[in-house]
C-alpha cells in the first residue's frame, strides 16, 4: 500500500514538473509576443510621427492612416479590403441590382489586375472585354504597383466618358487597346427564354433580386412552352457570373433540391463554422437540369454549380470555374466605412473546397472564338442535295398532312440547334444533352 501511495505520489509530482515545464515556456511566449506587437505599434507611430513632420510637403494625417489599413488589408488576400464610407455606399447599392460604371468583376493577380468576368449586357461587355483579361493601364496610366482598390478608382468616372483600358489577352500576341463610355449599370438578376423545349435561365449576378427573378422567369417561360409536361428540361447558365450575395446562392441552389446540404463554411475558429441545407421543393419538379460554367463564374457561382453536381441534380457543361472559395464578411466599423474580411472557407457537400482549383465541369466544352466574318463577295458553297431535289423523283405517300407537318416543324428546330451551335456552342451542347436525356427518360 505504501508503495502504491508512493507511485502515486511520485506521478503527481512528476505531472506538476512537466506542467511547469510545458506551461512556463508557453507563457512566456505569449508575453513575448505581446510584446513584440506592441514593439512594432510604436514603430508604426514613430513612422507615422516621421512623416507628418518631415515629410517634403504637408499631408492629411486621415489619409495617412486610411493607406495604412488599406495596405494591412489587402496584404492579407485579393478580396480582402478596407472600404471608405462612399466604396461602402457604393457596395450597397451594388447589391440591390444598379451602379454606375464598367460592369466588370476584377481581382488582383500577382500584382496584375485581372477580369474576373464582364457583365451582361454592360459597357464592358459590348466593348469585348472577356474573362482572364489583364488591364495594365488605364487611359495611358499603368496599373502596375497599385492595390485593387486604387486601379478601381482609376477606372472609375462620370456617366458618359469616355475611358481607354489597355488588356493583355492570352491568345494575342500584343497588349491593345479599349475604349469603353461609363454607364449605369441596371443588372437584370435573371434572363429566362426558351430554345425549342428547354427553358434557359441566364443568371448574371446573385443580389437581392436574383431568386424572385428566378421564380417569376422561370414560370413564365413553362408556361409560354405551354405547361411543364412539354418542357424537357432547364439549363443554368452562370457563365461569368461573378458571384454575389451567399444568401442568394444558397436560396437559388435551394430552388432545384430537395434535401441535402448545400454547402458549408469554416472559419478559423470550428465552432464559426455553418452548414445550410436544402427544403423540399423543385421549381424543375424533377426535370434535368444542366449548369454552364466558364473561368468566369466565381463565388457564388461555384456554390451552386458545386451543389447541384455533387447531388447528381444537374450536368454541369462548359470549362473550369474561376476557383473563389472564401467567404467575405462586410463589417461596419467607425467613421461610417466597413471593412471586408475573409472569415472562412466554403465546401460543398462533398466536403471539397473549391479554392484555387474550381469546379471542373463533367463534360468539358470550349467555347470557340468568333470567327473574323467572311467576306461578301466570296462565293458560297452550294448546300447539299437530297432525293427529293431529284427531278422525277418519286414522292412519298406514306405520311398524312399532319405527319408531313411536324416532320418540317422538327426539321426547322434542328436548323434553329446548328445556328445557335455557331453563335454559342456551350448552350447548344448543354440543350444537346438535355434532348438526350429527355429521350432515354421513360415515357409515362
Amino acid at each position: 500500500m505504501k508503495k502504491f501511495v508512493m507511485v502515486a505520489l511520485g506521478g503527481t509530482l512528476a505531472g506538476v514538473v512537466a506542467t511547469t515545464q510545458i506551461a512556463g515556456p508557453l507563457i512566456a511566449q505569449e508575453n513575448a509576443n505581446s510584446a513584440s506587437v506592441y514593439q512594432q505599434l510604436d514603430l508604426f507611430g514613430d513612422v507615422f510621427e516621421r512623416i507628418r513632420a518631415q515629410y517634403v510637403s504637408e499631408v492629411d494625417e486621415a489619409d495617412l492612416i486610411e493607406a495604412a489599413i488599406k495596405g494591412m488589408m489587402s496584404s492579407l488576400d485579393p478580396h480582402s479590403s478596407y472600404l471608405p464610407p462612399r466604396d461602402f455606399d457604393d457596395m450597397q447599392v451594388q447589391t440591390r441590382g444598379e451602379f454606375g460604371g464598367l460592369g466588370i468583376e476584377v481581382t488582383q493577380e500577382d500584382g496584375f489586375v485581372k477580369v474576373v468576368s464582364p457583365m451582361d449586357g454592360t459597357p464592358a461587355d459590348a466593348a469585348g472585354v472577356e474573362a482572364g483579361d489583364f488591364i495594365t493601364q488605364v487611359n495611358g496610366e499603368s496599373l502596375l504597383g497599385l492595390d485593387l482598390n486604387q486601379a478601381v478608382e482609376l477606372m472609375r468616372g462620370p456617366i458618359g466618358s469616355e475611358i481607354i483600358i489597355t488588356v493583355v489577352r492570352e491568345g494575342e500576341d500584343e497588349p491593345f487597346e479599349i475604349s469603353i463610355i461609363r454607364d449605369t449599370i441596371k443588372l437584370t438578376a435573371v434572363r429566362a427564354r426558351t430554345e425549342g423545349d428547354t427553358v434557359v435561365l441566364r443568371i448574371t449576378t446573385f443580389n437581392d433580386q436574383t431568386y424572385p427573378n428566378l421564380k417569376s422567369g422561370l414560370e413564365k417561360a413553362v408556361e409560354e412552352v405551354g405547361g411543364m409536361d412539354k418542357v424537357n428540361g432547364f439549363v443554368i447558365d452562370l457563365r461569368n457570373n461573378p458571384g454575389g450575395l451567399l444568401t442568394q446562392a444558397i436560396r437559388v441552389s435551394d430552388a432545384f433540391l430537395e434535401s441535402g446540404e448545400i454547402v458549408s463554411t469554416r472559419g478559423r475558429d470550428p465552432e464559426d463554422g455553418d452548414r445550410f441545407n436544402a427544403t423540399p421543393g423543385d421549381l424543375a419538379e424533377g426535370k434535368p437540369v444542366v449548369v454552364l460554367i466558364n473561368g468566369g463564374s466565381a463565388s457564388a457561382s461555384e456554390i451552386v454549380a458545386g451543389a447541384l453536381k455533387d447531388h447528381r441534380r444537374a450536368v454541369v457543361v462548359g470549362t473550369k470555374s474561376f476557383g473563389k472559395g472564401s467567404v467575405q464578411t462586410i463589417m461596419p466599423v467607425k467613421g461610417e466605412g466597413a471593412m471586408r474580411l475573409t472569415t472562412a472557407r466554403y465546401y460543398t457537400p462533398s466536403g471539397r473546397s473549391i479554392q484555387g482549383l474550381g469546379v471542373s465541369p463533367d463534360i468539358i466544352v470550349e467555347q470557340p472564338r468568333r470567327k473574323p466574318d467572311t467576306d461578301e463577295d466570296e462565293p458560297k458553297r452550294p448546300t447539299s442535295r437530297s432525293e427529293s431535289d431529284l427531278r422525277d423523283s418519286i414522292s412519298n405517300d406514306s405520311y398524312t398532312e399532319e405527319e408531313r407537318r411536324q416532320i418540317e416543324e422538327d426539321r426547322e428546330i434542328a436548323e434553329q440547334a446548328a445556328k445557335l451551335r455557331e453563335s454559342d456552342a456551350q448552350l447548344a451542347y448543354a440543350i444537346d444533352v438535355l434532348k438526350g436525356l429527355s429521350a432515354l427518360a421513360p415515357k409515362n
